[in-house]
């Protein structure tokens, strides 16, 4: 499962490294430590966190393509049958949803918790991994 350390998880929820501290402090976010000893966020209790607010602002490094319409969130929900996944991004105040083929979810490891962007083009929008992510 995903992990994200604490810039990280707060950039993606368009909050301060503080307000994801503070809530922390207050059980409203369960931090971890990763292998390291550093504090870390787990992807799928940032996508809980990600359905119960409405952020500012989240951001990731956007690919460079012909789309002008990012939307940098987290995956929230990804449901798929024998050949369509349906994926859901939580991108700052705005739930963006993507059908695509189940083989394409597969390929980009598309699973709760996930940093995902949502590039939208006419009717169609493309989810794209951030930049330098395997």
């Amino acid at each position: 499962m995903p992990q994200f350390r604490i810039a990280d998880a707060a950039r993606l929820l368009g909050v301060s490294d503080d307000s994801l501290r503070r809530w922390a402090e207050a059980g409203r976010l369960r931090l971890d430590r990763d292998d390291a000893g550093r504090m870390v966020v787990d992807g799928v209790e940032l996508a809980r966190v990600a359905r119960e607010i409405v952020p500012d602002e989240a951001a990731l490094p956007v690919p460079r393509e012909s789309a002008r319409n990012h939307f940098p969130g987290i995956v929230i929900s990804v449901k798929k049958d024998g050949v369509m996944a349906q994926v859901e991004i939580q991108a700052g105040p705005h739930r963006v949803v993507s059908l695509m083929s189940r083989e394409a979810a597969d390929e980009l490891g598309l699973e709760v918790g996930v940093a995902a962007i949502a590039s939208v083009k006419a009717t169609n929008v493309v989810v794209d991994l951030p930049a330098g992510r395997a």
